[in-house]
């Protein structure tokens, strides 16, 4: 069954490829943000975005955390620039929390990309606790977030399965559902066809009268 990508999948995967990144091996944070002109400083509070006068990004992490979880707060973080635009915190607490939710969903897309995800036989995918140690090892992540992140990877497996069989199901019940046959694709053209010289016509003698 071929995987279908969601709009933040298909955004990921198109951005990786375009910086030439392919497998986790080659993600590098700061050849990142280079690409982006972001500027990474650290600092003991927690970590956040803030935006210059000259309008170029600088994203603050928290020195005291590991490596792991600073690239995560670095996918959060950039998941602000990319998808928000303002100073978050003199947002509304509902629409903060909401920018902080589609932030997550950002980071844990972008630091385990599921493109890449897909190069791997995980085929025991549907048990989380048999990928866990390989995907943070392999994309740099915790533990804690490698867990999260297959359990939506399993979910979104699951959806497409269930999808795949609701469109086989339907087409079986519905054999006039598209694709069309040749013939038939030539038939509904020529009907459209005449449809739509029948409008100019009636169009041309609206004008007329």
């Amino acid at each position: 069954m071929e995987y279908q990508f969601t709009l933040i999948e298909e955004y990921i995967k198109n951005f990786y490829e375009s910086l030439s990144i392919h497998t986790p091996y080659e993600i590098d944070m700061y050849h990142i943000a280079s690409e982006m002109d972001i500027w990474i400083h650290y600092l003991n509070d927690e970590s956040h975005v803030y935006k210059n006068k000259n309008g170029l990004y600088s994203i603050f992490l928290d020195q005291r955390l590991s490596p792991q979880e600073q690239w995560q707060d670095f996918a959060h973080e950039l998941g602000h620039v990319i998808k928000h635009v303002g100073n978050q915190y003199k947002l509304r607490r509902m629409f903060r929390e909401l920018q902080e939710s589609q932030a997550n969903n950002f980071m844990y897309h972008f630091c385990v990309p599921t493109f890449m995800l897909l190069k791997y036989n995980l085929t025991n995918y549907m048990n989380v606790n048999d990928g866990i140690e390989f995907v943070s090892d392999t994309f740099n992540v915790t533990k804690d977030f490698a867990n999260k992140r297959l359990i939506h990877y399993r979910n979104q497996w699951a959806q497409a399965k269930s999808d795949a069989a609701h469109r086989k199901r339907m087409e079986s019940r519905y054999r006039k559902a598209p694709p069309y046959s040749d013939e038939t694709n030539k038939i509904l053209a020529r009907a459209l066809e005449f449809k739509s010289a029948k409008r100019k016509e009636d169009h041309q003698c609206q004008f007329n009268i």
